[in-house]
């Protein structure tokens, strides 16, 4: 990545965190925009979700995102409208690196537990 395309990101997670926040996120759930990343001739932005809602499926979260994704690249362009001639297509991604986190963390302590039943046998 260029240094324009990072600091288009880096505006558009800014300003696209705030819009999420405000307008479309629903009552109980909390969406967090995680990533951006801006192709080099700045046509497409490719924006990494995070939705925590604790007893809900995230799904239906994701799928009203991309319903009102024109409404959203419109809102976006009156923040962004003097930094860009083109607003970018905006693809929503669900990002799943807490998930992965979580079944390595899980993976590291199953081998840890039969690391050491398997120490203590040989004692």
């Amino acid at each position: 990545m260029s240094i324009r395309t990072e600091k288009l990101a880096s505006v558009i997670k800014q300003d696209l965190g705030e819009i999420l926040q405000r307008n479309f996120q629903p009552q109980g759930a909390f969406i967090t925009v995680t990533q951006v990343r801006v192709t080099d001739d700045l046509s497409i932005a490719k924006v990494y979700l995070s939705v925590f809602s604790p007893g809900r499926d995230p799904e239906p979260i994701y799928k009203h995102l991309d319903d009102h994704q024109t409404e959203i690249r419109y809102q976006l362009a009156g923040r962004i409208k003097n930094q860009v001639r083109r607003i970018p297509e905006l693809i929503f991604f669900q990002d799943d690196t807490s998930e992965y986190v979580n079944k390595i963390e899980t993976l590291f302590s199953k081998a840890k537990q039969s690391g050491s039943s398997n120490d203590r046998s040989e004692s």
